[in-house]
């Protein structure tokens, strides 16, 4: 076990084509890290710089505290799980999980001894004797994660390793990946598309966007505190409302004018993030995530504030219902939306006609409300999250009011 430091890497290809710029990360011995983000982001590229499959352009990468730029991939001492499994069908399961071992020429009995251990761990001992092709993918995945095991390396490299499964198996190997990751204690480093699977894996997850790293930080942090449009638009689901409003008022009686309507800020609306305070007059970007809106008929609290529109939409969940509705307030179109949009395979221009901007509530499942009912929603406005327009960085302490991100210099 090891830690992994990447320090200013970057990686450009003959063509000319950036992949990943200016990278710096730091994992922890031990630490399950998730590089997450849109397709194309460069996470994948980062991956294989670490294992040694990619040249690095620019920058060092170290493992254990050794450079191992021009080290070869086999020579680092990490073990990679990959999309598809890469199994050898001729081979048994036990033949698959010691094969690299077997390269190794270690003695038949330490073989037999390591493999017996993984497909303990893996739940895989009544089937060493089976081909891959009498296998589950769920299985095959975990024969591919115990030829990583018995190589005992300094780091687990694992990208994508789920995306071939179906979803009720994704969940399955999530808790068993973690689990695994947790009892043998080795540093890890994941890739994945699913900010889901992102944000019940990993300690913390960093989110890439253009080959760029946008915010790192627990899942939690990553929720509560994104630092920017592009990351509280990728994290969530379903994912955070952006939409256009104005402050208007002042520090005593904070309100927010969005599309014709007026919803009035709790108090931990500016104490929470007291750069809100030069933006009275001014447009901003407005987040709301989905649970922090609900039905105001199952609402018991008198006042508060709220949205009025019509249930275009209801999605019953059981544990929860998704209303899709809509307000008169010009949608949010950046680069950031943009990609968002583009990842998402949705037309973030599709409502240019008119200002309109569609919303998703989660409400209670005791909630009534039918498509094509007026409906109010009410707002915990405690909750709510802004976004400067010019940069998109997120609002929160005076010193980082507006201030750019590294991707806008």
């Amino acid at each position: 076990m090891a830690e992994v430091d990447l320090t200013s890497v970057g990686k450009v290809y003959p063509d000319g084509t950036r992949a990943v710029t200016d990278l710096n990360l730091s994992i922890a011995d031990g630490e399950f890290l998730v590089l997450v983000g849109p397709s194309g982001c460069g996470k994948t590229t980062a991956l294989r710089m670490v294992a040694g499959l990619e040249d690095i352009s620019e920058g060092t990468v170290a493992i254990g505290g050794r450079a191992v730029n021009r080290v070869p991939a086999r020579d680092r001492d990490v073990a990679m799980v990959f999309q598809s499994y890469a199994l050898y069908p001729h081979l048994s399961v036990r033949d698959n999980i010691g094969f690299g071992l077997s390269l190794r020429k270690l003695p038949k009995r330490e073989i037999r001894q390591k493999v017996d251990h993984a497909a303990e761990i893996l739940g895989l001992t009544d089937h060493l004797h089976r081909k891959p092709r009498n296998l589950s993918g769920g299985q095959r995945q975990r024969v591919a994660m115990g030829r990583a095991i018995v190589r005992e390396p300094q780091a687990f490299l694992m990208d994508e390793p789920l995306s071939n499964l179906d979803a009720k198996l994704r969940v399955q190997m999530r808790a068993e990946i973690a689990r695994i990751q947790r009892d043998l204690g080795v540093t890890t480093i994941y890739v994945t598309h699913d900010q889901t699977e992102a944000m019940t894996l990993g300690d913390r997850v960093a989110v890439m966007k253009k080959g760029e790293l946008q915010q790192v930080a627990p899942p939690q942090e990553l929720y509560d505190r994104p630092t920017n449009l592009f990351v509280a638009g990728f994290i969530g689901s379903p994912a955070m409302n952006l939409l256009h409003g104005t402050l208007s008022g002042d520090a005593a009686n904070p309100r927010l004018e969005i599309g014709g309507q007026t919803l009035t800020l709790a108090g931990e609306a500016l104490t929470e993030r007291p750069a809100l305070a030069s933006y009275f007059g001014r447009d901003v970007v407005v987040g709301i995530r989905p649970e922090d809106m609900e039905d105001s008929e199952l609402v018991d609290a008198p006042g508060g504030s709220g949205l009025t529109s019509t249930a275009d939409l209801v999605e019953a969940m059981g544990s929860d219902v998704l209303v899709h509705f809509a307000v008169e307030a010009a949608q949010v179109v950046t680069e950031d939306t943009k990609e968002l949009a583009r990842d998402a395979g949705t037309d973030v221009l599709g409502h240019m006609e008119r200002p309109r901007t569609d919303l998703v509530a989660r409400f209670s499942p005791r909630t009534r409300v039918k498509v094509g009912d007026p409906v109010t929603i009410r707002v915990d406005t405690g909750r709510l999250h802004f976004f400067d327009i010019e940069s998109g960085a997120s609002i929160w302490g005076s010193d980082d009011a507006g201030s750019p991100r590294k991707d806008e210099g």
